[in-house]
């Protein structure tokens, strides 16, 4: 048998890639996490992750006990939630990020309304920036969206390098200004690439400005331009761009935020079940 508390924290290690951050987010200290990793490593008899100063990477084994771990777990919380009865209700007022159009995220709201029925849920899809502006307004009780690396607000669910992307066999010209596929302003991605741009002085023009994930896919298939997407959520039908001419664009970090003042109620659980199954948004 698998111990759930300890398959709870590895999900959470693999999400951050980060031990120090899952011990926070979890209310553990750093050395409880790494226990529990030991455990349940010397339980499946296989190394689950890579470690050094810098980084933290699943092996392949760590890959396969995060496609076990997702599924005990949520029949836990199924099994929980029947027996004790779900007493969550209320309407929910959420915003999600363009780049969850193409992710698993229907599937982890349906899940979410499953088991807890008797909640409204009421979706908005934009940029991220717009949408934080809209929880402040007080328009909005949740938001799943991005933020540059380093930023502070939200919880964090997992970091991804933001990278170039474009239609297969697309050929770049060196001598002449990069074409751009970009969300509109105040997009947090935008601004990640036209200061990656101006840092190495390279020429560069927009040849297509767009508020959604479909409208920069579509550019972009096209073949108008190239533009910049979270590693793990490059759109269906485009490809990373391996030229190794193109500055490199950092990371970025998706992260969940209430409303402030909300500690309690509908919106506090599914940002607890975006926290704690991210991963899953992952195509």
């Amino acid at each position: 048998m698998l111990d759930p508390v300890q398959l709870e924290t590895f999900l959470t290690v693999a999400q951050t890639r980060n031990f120090s951050e899952a011990a926070r987010r979890l209310g553990l200290n750093q050395s409880t996490v790494s226990q529990h990793v030991r455990k349940l490593e010397a339980e499946a008899g296989r190394r689950l992750f890579v470690r050094d100063t810098h980084s933290v990477e699943l092996t392949a084994d760590g890959e396969a006990m995060v496609s076990f771990a997702r599924p005990i777990l949520d029949a836990n919380a199924r099994a929980r939630d029947y027996f004790t009865g779900s007493q969550v209700r209320g309407r929910i007022r959420f915003g999600a990020a363009e780049d969850f159009a193409s992710s698993r995220l229907p599937d982890l709201l349906r899940d979410f309304m499953r088991r807890h029925p008797q909640v409204d849920l009421e979706l908005t899809v934009g940029l991220s920036a717009v949408l934080y502006q809209q929880l402040d307004a007080g328009e909005l009780d949740l938001v799943l969206g991005k933020r540059r690396a380093g930023d502070e607000h939200g919880q964090l669910v997992w970091r991804d390098r933001l990278v170039w992307c474009g239609v297969p066999g697309m050929r770049l010209d060196p001598e002449q200004p990069l074409p751009l596929v970009l969300y509109a302003p105040p997009a947090v991605s935008r601004s990640l690439v036209l200061e990656a741009m101006a840092r190495v002085g390279r020429p560069w023009r927009i040849v297509c400005s767009s508020g959604s994930l479909s409208g920069l896919r579509a550019a972009t298939l096209a073949g108008l331009g190239i533009t910049a997407q979270a590693q793990s959520l490059i759109p269906d039908d485009l490809v990373e761009m391996p030229t190794p001419w193109l500055p490199p664009l950092g990371f970025v970090e998706f992260v969940v935020q209430t409303a402030r003042l909300t500690t309690r109620g509908p919106a506090v659980e599914l940002a607890e079940a975006l926290a704690k199954s991210g991963g899953r948004l992952r195509p």
